[in-house]
């Protein structure tokens, strides 16, 4: 599962995954600020939407053919 893992997670995440593993959620605000707290939010928010309803909304309209 490990290796699925790191194929997974964005590069930037890697590092800051490694620090709340060891040293928790407040060493990560610590060293990334909440600046990072908040791109990894705003990129899961994107990514999610595209799968989740961009990608549905295409293939209901007959956009995306092979469906």
């Amino acid at each position: 599962m490990r290796k699925l893992q790191k194929y997974i997670t964005p590069k930037f995440i890697r590092k800051y995954v490694k620090i709340y593993k060891e040293e928790g959620f407040k060493a990560v605000v610590k060293k990334g600020g909440w600046r990072l707290v908040i791109s990894i939010i705003v990129f899961y928010l994107i990514r999610d939407s595209i799968i989740y309803l961009l990608i549905p909304y295409l293939i209901a309209k007959g956009l995306i053919p092979g469906f």
